[in-house]
């Protein structure tokens, strides 16, 4: 018999089995009964720590000084935890009822239902231990002591942003570093002010040395009365004490007292003018003894007036985890947990906050009631085609930023800001660029475009990027905001994937038109827009525009069709715009200009570069625009640049073009492409064109006319192209008559002929790029040899850092090159 029952059972099965012949099989036969009371229990508990929380916070709220004590703190801690799990057996519950066979009294699998009743019970037993833990609980919060600091109500902890506060508090606790003056700055809602309240708090909670910390909100046009009153009363003068004195007398209590303390001062939201606090009566001297000043602002010239020269710190947008970490804190799982589609869907809209907390919390709140996902669809509709209407953007979020748009102190400033929205979410906008439009548009003309930037920048209303600047989105659509309700009227559909322009309804009365970055292929009949004074409608699929387009659009000035390549012709029609300043037709199809272009006397901007097919531009053309200042001609008929027709302007002796450019008196920037070495002899020439060059390429010169001296008098010279020429007489010899090209940064030498090595790029000091192509005779890139000699003629080389700058190398076909740079060379 014996072995029959061990045919049936393992020691694994009879070990379960005796327990529950023991008497142990209360766990399964009682399993459903042990999960309801295991229910109940629960919610008795929890509502025990209800009634336990609303008697804690009414005393947080009435006494000043009262929080609750770490016994009850601890006990909703554990309380919170056991509904946890209560929550996660509960939903293995059904599952193990599902097993239970014979009238509950057994089960189709006893190991597993008698653990799961075991624990059911032994949380029944945790759960009604702590409920009578609560309900013998009588001191539920305590007074605190006078502390050095007044703690502040934060909404919520801080997220993303902790590597700051703990820096901030080693500056201001580290008392061998002398780092007296502490700034934080970042664009407005960003959370700053989130920030210097947990450093406040800090006090608090963390063991220091101050004897007093004092907060004071500054704001705009900052009330300096009000300021002395917030430090007067934090350090023990009464308003009726204070009542009857004088400025200066109260600046002189403030001092006596403050001079013998070790004191922290905190001061949120100081704007572009600098706070004089000597004369509010805050001692300075007493910062070399340990006393710390931290403020926070907007703008990044605010900390090195008030002082923060060394210890100055950027608030930045948070990350997308650290976002979506904040935005569901906000919402709540509640919400989250009510569809399945509703979680991809709330970080969708998370993300359009793009990382500002502001946002993240005006957005969150707006959508913590909202259960089902075609509320949450729709948001995202509603904040990706116009943030400003989404509930409580306009009046918490925009209005907020707007404060920084409203402070800059000029109208250029802000034009100029509001111009970077034309160009699409998220861009990398070329400094350069940027400028160029500026000066068109006439934003310029009190002001240089690199001030604009350094302003705009250390307002935190532009993003600092190398060459280019960026625009925060959240920036961006209170820009957009700005311009179409508030100032002016931007249509702006730019980068969104367009296939046909906007209806011609929606060009009437608007001010600034961008389409750019888009597939449009057509654009409307004739639009009437008498105020239209920007156009930019680069990088489409444009093939052709009807002669009649432009004919009612009176006050336009900056027109870009660049990167449309199936544009071969400009219509007549194009004589119109006789308040063009800025033209630029890069990287089309056009294949000629019209005679018609004219009539654009007031052209200050023309970009011809990279229109390849460019065969035609009428004699006297060019010559005509009288008032132009730039003009872009690189690759300009390359596909046709062989040709070679006496008096023709685009033909490869370039006489007939030098000529007319060197009419232009008002031209102070020039980019060309020169073909075969009469064209170089032509070029040369005109002295002025030289001076003024900013890109030059070179192709086809057997004999090339060009050498060192021709480059040093082009002191703007910044791109040198050689292509399919012969570099065998360029050489160092005159290098005591060469002085430094300080801009000269992209180099690109291509399959040129006797060429052993590149020495005389050691009067580039500021080279970014080099591309060396094609070029079988090059053996060094560097002479050692002409280097010593280099060195015994010309002064300037002793200051050589060579090659320091250098960004990008790109070689090709250069079989014998021996090295980059000697040994001897290296630095």
């Amino acid at each position: 018999m014996g072995g029959i029952i061990s045919t049936f059972f393992s020691a694994d099965t009879i070990r379960p089995i005796l327990f529950y012949v023991g008497g142990q099989a209360k766990y399964i036969w009682g399993l459903k009964g042990n999960l309801d009371d295991l229910q109940t229990e629960t919610e008795n508990l929890i509502a025990r720590k209800q009634d336990l929380l609303n008697k804690v916070k009414l005393a947080e709220q009435q006494l000043p000084r009262a929080q609750r004590t770490r016994l009850v703190q601890r006990w909703f801690e554990m309380v919170d935890l056991s509904v946890t799990l209560v929550e996660n057996l509960q939903k293995e519950g059904d599952q193990q009822i599902d097993r239970l066979c014979l009238g509950g009294f057994c089960s189709t699998d006893l190991i597993s239902s008698y653990d799961f009743g075991k624990k059911v019970e032994n949380l029944r037993e945790k759960v009604i231990e702590l409920k009578k833990e609560g309900e013998a609980m009588k001191e539920v919060y305590e007074g605190l002591p006078e502390g050095a600091a007044v703690e502040k109500a934060v909404d919520r902890t801080i997220v993303g942003q902790e590597s700051i506060l703990d820096r901030v508090w080693r500056c201001i606790t580290d008392q061998e570093k002398n780092e007296e003056i502490i700034g934080l700055y970042g664009m407005g809602g960003i959370g700053k002010t989130t920030l210097l309240k947990q450093v406040n708090n800090k006090f608090c909670s963390e063991e220091h040395d101050f004897d007093v910390v004092i907060w004071s909100v500054v704001s705009r046009g900052p009330n300096l009365n009000q300021i002395q009153e917030d430090v007067g009363k934090r350090i023990g003068f009464s308003k009726n004490s204070w009542q009857d004195k004088s400025f200066e007398e109260r600046a002189s209590d403030i001092t006596n007292t403050l001079k013998h303390k070790k004191f922290v001062l905190l001061l949120d939201d100081i704007w572009e003018s600098e706070i004089d606090l000597t004369k509010l009566g805050v001692p300075l001297q007493t910062l070399d003894s340990g006393s710390r000043i931290v403020f926070t602002t907007r703008f990044e010239g605010t900390c090195g007036k008030m002082g923060a020269h060394k210890n100055r710190y950027k608030v930045f947008c948070l990350g997308d985890d650290d976002a979506w970490k904040l935005f569901e804190g906000v919402v709540g799982r509640y919400v989250l947990n009510k569809h399945p589609d509703i979680p991809k869907l709330a970080e969708d809209v998370a993300r359009q906050c793009h990382g500002l907390p502001l946002a993240l919390k005006t957005v969150g709140n707006a959508m913590a009631s909202k259960v089902y996902p075609e509320e949450w669809s729709g948001a995202i509709e509603i904040l990706s085609a116009s943030a400003s209407k989404f509930e409580g953007m306009e009046k918490k979020v925009l209005s907020s930023l707007k404060f920084s748009y409203d402070s800059l102190p000029n109208d250029e400033l802000r034009s100029c800001l509001l111009y970077c929205c034309l160009f699409p979410e998220d861009s990398e906008i070329i400094k350069t660029d940027l400028m160029k439009y500026w000066k068109s548009e006439g934003f310029l003309d009190s002001i240089s475009g690199w001030d604009v930037l350094g302003a705009l920048v250390r307002a935190c209303l532009l993003e600092e990027g190398g060459d280019h600047v960026k625009m925060h989105d959240m920036i961006r659509e209170m820009g957009l905001w700005i311009a179409n309700e508030v100032e002016e009227n931007f249509l702006v559909r730019a980068g969104v994937g367009l296939t046909d322009a906007p209806k011609i309804e929606e060009w009437e009365g608007v001010k600034r038109i961008s389409l750019m970055r888009n597939k449009i292929r057509s654009l409307p009949q004739i639009p009437t827009c008498p105020r239209l004074q920007t156009l930019l409608l680069n990088r489409n699929h444009i093939a052709k525009i009807t002669d009649s387009f432009f004919q009612s659009l009176p006050s336009l000035r900056v027109l870009n069709l660049s990167g449309n390549g199936y544009l071969t012709e400009l219509p007549v029609g194009i004589s119109s715009l006789v308040s063009l300043h800025h033209l630029d037709l890069s990287w089309t199809g056009i294949s000629g200009l019209p005679q018609e272009l004219k009539a654009l006397v007031n052209l200050r901007y023309l970009n011809l570069e990279y229109t390849n097919e460019m065969s035609e531009i009428p004699q006297q053309l060019i010559s005509s625009f009288s008032k132009l200042q730039v003009l872009r001609m690189l690759h300009c008929g390359y596909a046709h640049r062989s040709i070679v027709e006496e008096g023709k302007v685009l033909s490869a002796d370039a006489e007939s073009l030098m000529k007319e450019i060197h009419c232009l008196e008002q031209l102070n920037l020039i980019t060309l492409s020169l073909h075969g070495s009469r064209g170089v002899e032509n070029f040369l020439k005109f002295p002025k064109l030289q001076n003024i060059t900013q890109a030059l390429h070179i192709e086809d010169c057997n004999s090339l006319p060009l050498n060192l001296l021709h480059l040093a008098n082009m002191e703007h010279l910044e791109k040198l192209f050689i292509e399919e020429s012969n570099l065998e007489d360029w050489n160092v010899d005159c290098a005591g008559e060469v002085q430094k090209m300080p801009k000269l940064h992209s180099v690109l030498i291509w399959n040129c002929s006797n060429v052993k090595d590149l020495t005389w790029l050691v009067f580039a000091p500021n080279l970014k790029c080099l591309r060396i192509l094609d070029c079988d005779d090059m053996e060094e890139i560097i002479s050692v040899e002409k280097f010593e000699k280099l060195i015994e003629v010309s002064e300037m080389m002793g200051e050589l850092n060579l090659f320091s700058g250098l960004e990008s190398l790109s070689l090709g076909n250069a079989s014998n090159l021996k090295a980059y740079v000697h040994r001897s060379l290296e630095h």
